[in-house]
Order: C-alpha cells, then sequence, then structure tokens
C-alpha cells in the first residue's frame, strides 16, 4: 500500500518538516472544527495541539474526553460528517466499537476521543508538551436532552 495523503496533505516529502505557516490552512481549519463540534457534543477538556515542523506523520491533533461510550461515538459520527462536508473525509477510524479510546485519521489531522481512564493514562498532551495549542472558541453548547418518561 502506497502512502496516504489527503486534501490538504503536507506529509510528503517527510524530510522537509519545516513549519509551514499558510494564511488559509484547511487542516487547522478542520482541527478548529473538530474541537468544537467535541465541545458542543459535551466532551471535556477539548485541546488542539500544532504538530507541523515536529512530526512527520500529521500536522494537527484534537484531543478530548468523552463522558461514556455512545456519546463517544456520537462526536466521532459528528467529526466524520463534518469531514465529510467539507470534502475531507476520514482516511481511517479505529475504536468506534470500545469506546474506549476512538482515533479518527484525517492523515493531516488526527482526532483523539479518550475516555478519562485513557486519556490520563496516554496523556498526550505531556508527550507532545512542546508543541503549540492552537486557540479555538468554544461555542455555546447544546443543551443536554433529558429522557422523558411515558
Amino acid at each position: 500500500m502506497g502512502p496516504a495523503t489527503g486534501p490538504c496533505s503536507s506529509l510528503y516529502p517527510l524530510f522537509s518538516m519545516a513549519k509551514r505557516v499558510k494564511k488559509d490552512d484547511p487542516c487547522k481549519a478542520l482541527a478548529v472544527a473538530a474541537a468544537q463540534i467535541a465541545h458542543d457534543d459535551h466532551c471535556e477538556d477539548v485541546v488542539v495541539l500544532d504538530l507541523r515542523g515536529v512530526s512527520p506523520v500529521t500536522d494537527y491533533f484534537v484531543i478530548a474526553t468523552g463522558t461514556s461510550g455512545r456519546q463517544m461515538r456520537t462526536v466521532a459520527e459528528d467529526v466524520m460528517q463534518h469531514g465529510k462536508n467539507i470534502g475531507q473525509k476520514v482516511w481511517h477510524a479505529e475504536g468506534l466499537e470500545t469506546g474506549q479510546w476512538i482515533l479518527l485519521d484525517f492523515v493531516d489531522v488526527v482526532v483523539h476521543i479518550f475516555d478519562p481512564e485513557r486519556r490520563s493514562y496516554y496523556d498526550l498532551e505531556l508527550l507532545w508538551g512542546e508543541v503549540p495549542r492552537v486557540p479555538w472558541a468554544a461555542r455555546k453548547r447544546k443543551p443536554k436532552v433529558k429522557a422523558t418518561e411515558e
């Protein structure tokens, strides 16, 4: 299988890892949108890490903590649908069945949705501690829907 490339791919050549600064960066826009979706869908501690110039594999990590497997799958589905809507389909998805650590690989953006235990155990923010965080604005959350009794 050949190398993966995405619509905003900057992976190849791997030898050139100089930080790229673009005025209009569709990868950053996807990462920020994924963070906003995760926040809107009630994830906690949502961060976007800028890995450009540091990682030869991807440009951005989005990291979020979910509250349940069902909620995490909903977030993943919403992020994948958004990517599809803007022409950036997910290249690979893992963990949808277990709902403990869901990984969505858009090539230049990788979204990690963890349950609290795995987020703490893998601690990606510590592993990538030297990279800058991308600022993003949280939108007002949708109210949680309460189950009604019949």
